[in-house]
């Protein structure tokens, strides 16, 4: 019986050693499986003499400790990046890249990272693990050449650039701190394109404009425009703000507005943080403009109308005497008749029509390559949006829609959703020299069909303010 016992003792024990060493083996085994750090944020498969990137490892288990980044080209490798110690379990490594201090060249190489983590295994790979992304060094920058531009642009005013590209991936123009779009015309293997280019009212003659380009790698060729911007003095008055007019339109337009503040208070969130909503549904109603000229010859003010409040118009607004604040007026208000027909300016597609704020009632119409023209405070709509209109077309009827009391139309031309003048785009002559002539220049007026009519060379209407009603 005692020797069966030591048996059977002997045997459970052998099992509970086998059944130990199993589960060790198994536990070391799943500690070596476990994943070593992967690279999340690869690095760009093109690369530019210089450049900048991010490259992001993740840990599986534990955190990544050490990270090494190098770029082997024709045998030579050259570390471009490292980092050491506790990176957390992802870690971003900055990657930045100057061909000329590293004595590289264009063509094929290969950015090899190796990765490092603090779990442990049976096993360790005392480099990390190693992972290969094959890139192309790309030094050659885009080919680009001015083929025209307007001349002279007036603060508030527009400008015509036109240019040539190759192997760029995008191409636009920058004037100070704005930046414009630019569209492909003409036959696309002669890689021409045009810009409109609008001025702000305030911008200074001394503003550097010029057209960048660059290419899927990164390399950026500039080029400098030659306009000569010129200054412009534009308008002032003092608006009084009248207990009526708060009783009147701050319900109307601010129903939230609690009724035992001062209406003043409501007035200024209308003028100020609605503005604001209204300039930016101005940009990105820009974005959905055609990539051609829709509109043809010059643009017309609507008929019988007068001028009696102008664009960058700088006011300000008085209540009881006392300044409350201060605004820019960007636009053309057109008094005629109460309800008066709103013709379409030229011809183009409405892109907007509805509610706009302090604006009230308004629709844009999109005249392609970034050119918009807008009309507020209309009391009805006849158009939708999609719809394509003729100049002359009516669009509605004028209104008190919006901030204010008296009937009338508040008229705007936008270039890529920021205002500007509207009595040059009333000016045959002025379409003539600044926008077809340059575009004939660049060997595009025939393509465009824009010459302006030369019949008459006057503008318009006279664009001085009438007396205020």
């Amino acid at each position: 019986m005692v020797t069966r016992a030591r048996t059977k003792a002997r045997v459970l024990f052998v099992l509970l050693l086998l059944h130990l060493v199993a589960g060790g083996v198994s536990y070391l085994g799943w500690r070596q499986s476990v994943p070593r750090p992967s690279v999340v944020t690869a690095p760009p498969r093109l690369v530019a003499h210089k450049a900048a990137f991010p490259v992001t490892v993740e840990a599986r288990r534990g955190n990544v400790v050490g990270v090494e980044i190098a770029l082997v080209q024709a045998g030579r490798s050259v570390i471009v990046a490292r980092a050491d110690g506790p990176l957390g379990a992802r870690g971003e490594i900055p990657v930045t890249i100057d061909v000329a201090a590293l004595e590289l060249r264009e063509g094929d190489a290969t950015f090899e990272i190796r990765a490092r983590d603090d779990f442990w295994r049976p096993l360790t790979l005392d480099g990390g693990v190693l992972t290969s992304f094959p890139v192309a060094l790309d030094f050659t920058p885009p080919l680009l050449e001015i083929l025209a531009a307007t001349r002279y642009v007036a603060s508030g005013g527009v400008g015509l650039v036109a240019f040539r590209v190759e192997d760029a991936a995008a191409a636009e123009v920058t004037v100070g701190d704005v930046v414009v779009p630019s569209f492909a015309m003409g036959p696309p293997e002669r890689g021409a394109r045009v810009a409109l280019v609008g001025l702000p009212w305030d911008m200074r003659p001394s503003t550097p404009a010029a057209v960048r380009a660059r290419d899927a790698a990164g390399n950026v060729t500039t080029r400098r425009i030659p306009f000569e911007i010129q200054s412009r003095q534009f308008p002032r008055d003092t608006i009084d703000v009248t207990d009526s007019f708060l009783r009147t339109k701050v319900p109307e337009l601010l129903p939230q507005h609690p009724p035992s503040a001062p209406l003043i208070d409501g007035f200024l969130v209308l003028n100020r943080a609605q503005r604001r909503q209204a300039e930016d549904e101005k940009r990105r109603v820009a974005a959905q403009t055609a990539d051609r000229p829709l509109w043809e010859g010059p643009f017309t003010q609507p008929r019988n109308t007068k001028v009696f409040a102008n664009f960058a118009e700088r006011r300000r607004y008085l209540y009881h005497g006392r300044e409350v604040d201060t605004q820019v007026h960007f636009g053309y208000d057109l008094a005629s008749t109460r309800q008066a027909p709103v013709p379409a300016a030229n011809t183009g597609v409405v892109v907007f029509a509805g509610p706009l704020t302090i604006y009230g009632t308004t629709v844009i119409v999109d005249h392609g390559l970034g050119l918009q023209t807008l009309y507020a405070h209309m009391s009805s709509i006849s158009v939708t949006v999609g719809a394509q209109v003729e100049k002359g077309q009516e669009l509605g009827r004028t209104g008190t829609t919006g901030l204010v009391l008296g009937d009338h139309l508040h008229y705007e031309v936008l270039v890529h959703g920021f205002p500007v003048t509207p009595v040059e785009w009333w000016d045959a002559k002025w379409i003539r020299d600044r926008i077809s002539l340059p575009l004939r220049a660049a060997g595009l007026g025939e393509i465009t069909g824009l010459e302006a009519p030369s019949m008459d060379d006057s503008p318009a209407r006279s664009a001085r303010p009438a007396r205020r009603r």
